[in-house]
Order: structure tokens, then sequence, then C-alpha cells
């Protein structure tokens, strides 16, 4: 994926692409805001999560396979059509999911990760650490709920 990227970009790797981190290295706000280290960190958190989830789909994939729903008792068909369709639900959000990290990765490289795209100021840190995939900074994205409670509310 990110190759594709890359040769979007003129064939070059960026210089977050080749930087190597320790384990153990977490973005620190003493830091340039993002900086090399910053985008190839996030860089790897979601290349991780994706990849993560890209085998939880196969694995359900596989199960699917296997298990048959031809249960005797109607009861336990019924309890077994019921988990499947719990997991095939998680599944179509995982998909779902999948999209904005391919987003959050263009955003990477096109320069633009990290910051709103309501008010382009930057996400704070602890933020993007705990939703990687973010586009609104905390504000930003009470006031777009906001807003949409009150769309609902009509």
């Amino acid at each position: 994926m990110a190759t594709a990227l890359v040769d979007l970009y003129g064939g070059e790797p960026l210089s977050f692409d080749r930087l190597i981190l320790s384990e153990n290295y977490r973005p620190g706000d003493g830091e340039e805001f993002m900086c090399d280290a910053h985008r190839a960190y996030f860089l790897r958190k979601l290349r991780t999560w994706k990849v993560s989830i890209v085998e939880e789909s196969r694995a359900t994939v596989a199960q699917l396979q296997v298990d048959c729903l031809r249960e005797p008792d109607l009861a336990d068909r019924a309890s077994s059509e019921t988990d499947w369709s719990i997991e095939l639900r998680t599944r179509d959000r995982q998909r779902k999911l999948i999209a904005k990290i391919d987003c959050a990765v263009r955003r990477l490289y096109e320069g633009e990760y990290g910051y709103c795209e309501v008010t382009g100021d930057p996400i704070s840190l602890a933020r993007l650490e705990a939703r990687p995939i973010a586009t609104m900074t905390v504000e930003a994205q009470e006031g777009h709920e906001r807003i949409e409670k009150v769309s609902r509310d009509d």
C-alpha cells in the first residue's frame, strides 16, 4: 500500500518512510509537531492496526467456511445465526474502519495528518494516540456532534 502512495508522490520514499523507530518510542510534546518521527510512528501504528483487522476478517471468513449453520435444534440454530450476524456486523464496521485508516495514511503522505479538518489546528498527540484516525480536535468534534444532535432532534 505504501508503495502505491509513494509512487503517487514522485516515486521516492519520503523521509519518514525510511525512519526506523525504537519499539518503545512515543511522540512527545517536546518535539516539533508532526515531525518525521511522529509521522513514522503513526504510519507504523496505522499499518499495524490495519493488518490486525485484515487478519481478524480472514479468520472470520475461514471460520464461516468451516462452520455450518445446520444445527439440529432450532434454538441452537437461532443462537448460532445470531452470533454470526453480530460477527458479520462487526466485520462490516471494521471494513469501514479500514477505509478510515487508508484515509489517515493518505493524509500522512500529503502532510495533512494530525491537523483538524475544520480549524486547521493541531490535534493533540494524546487524541491521536487514542484515535489515530481522528480528523478533528476534541473541540471541533464536540461542536460537530452538537450540530448533529440538533439536526436529529428536529
